[in-house]
């Protein structure tokens, strides 16, 4: 089978007419050949932070702050988590499941609350669907040997000096959040080695130094520090300093929409709008550990098709720009996977 259109190829999305001849799930050629398609074909996207446990609560919370909301054990998020059923629980995030796949979403880097149940219930929620996920469990190591790592909340919330030794011999994921509020856990948690860091909105110039040095990358997640008034992740000082991907973070503060979360990190930094792409694709891709974020040849043909000639998007003259500034839910027309 093949697409054609306008492909974005490579890392830099170089505009390239002509077509995409996908065999047995993987891209086999990348043609330069005339056509009539208006289509746009860009690599599907990698959500590099997300928690979806908390659907069944969209937007509750208003004028909570950050630790109200979701600090363990008892923000807000954790507590309308422990009064719902399971069932109710798996269905609100199979739905959030089903948008992200519908919008053209490849994979998700779930952080899973709830220890092996809440690991099994997104496994539920997820069942055929055809969206991957890199899930890291929490809160106990069972849960981390029932998933692909762990995912910790914070070096100021416990010691996870034993959880990260443990995850590291079982050869999996350990991320962690960092200077979401303040600069005062992210050294601790740079300790940790993690494989990658969440928000770093407040980190210093020396941290980032490390960073730099040590090579970890970092998950942004730009409308949520604005929805709990943490402020503005500097984006453009982060990706100088390492990968940056992005990520929609919390289902009950924001859609997990990347189209949104691109539209925000572009126009709230001044980053490209191949920089921002590279940050919703590969660099999500790269930090999970997955083989894909990218239009060439032998790539897996993890793929979304736009409709360029949409009222939304007909007049375009930028096709990068767009798809990262102006494309949304209607526009897609189909994700190969």
């Amino acid at each position: 089978m093949h697409v054609e259109g306008t492909l974005l190829v490579g890392r830099d999305f170089d505009p390239v007419e002509g077509r995409v001849v996908v065999e047995d799930g993987h891209v086999e050629a990348v043609e330069r050949v005339e056509t009539d398609s208006t289509d746009i074909i860009c690599p599907a996207f990698v959500n590099a932070h997300t928690h979806i446990g908390d659907s069944i609560a969209k937007e509750a919370g208003t004028g909570l702050s950050l630790d109200e909301l979701v600090a363990p054990p008892d923000g807000l998020k954790h507590r309308l988590l422990r009064a719902a059923s399971q069932d109710e629980k798996v269905a609100a995030m199979r739905r959030s499941l089903r948008f992200m796949e519908e919008t053209g979403t490849a994979a998700c880097v779930e952080f899973r609350e709830g220890g092996v149940p809440g690991v099994e219930a997104f496994e539920r929620a997820r069942d055929g669907l055809d969206i991957d996920a890199v899930v890291l469990g929490r809160e106990t190591t069972a849960a981390m040997d029932a998933s692909d790592g762990f995912g910790a909340s914070g070096a100021r919330d416990g010691d996870f000096a034993e959880m990260r030794e443990s995850t590291r011999e079982a050869g999996k994921l350990f991320g962690i959040h960092a200077g979401e509020r303040d600069p005062d856990d992210v050294d601790a948690a740079i300790d940790l080695d993690p494989d990658f860091l969440v928000h770093m909105v407040h980190a210093t110039a020396d941290q980032l130094d490390r960073v730099a040095a040590e090579g970890v990358p970092i998950a942004v997640c730009p409308r949520s520090n604005l929805v709990t008034n943490v402020g503005v992740p500097p984006i453009r000082r982060l990706s100088e300093a390492t990968t940056v991907a992005l990520g929609t973070d919390n289902v009950m503060l924001n859609s997990p929409s990347m189209f949104r979360e691109m539209e925000f990190a572009a126009k709230l930094s001044d980053v490209s709008a191949e920089a921002v792409l590279r940050m919703a694709t590969v660099n999500g891709a790269e930090l999970a550990g997955l083989d894909y974020g990218l239009v060439e040849e032998g790539a897996p043909a993890k793929l979304l098709v736009l409709d360029g000639n949409s009222d939304n998007l007909a007049g375009a003259r930028d096709p990068v720009r767009a798809v990262v500034r102006r494309a949304g839910q209607a526009d897609v027309k189909r994700v190969l996977r």
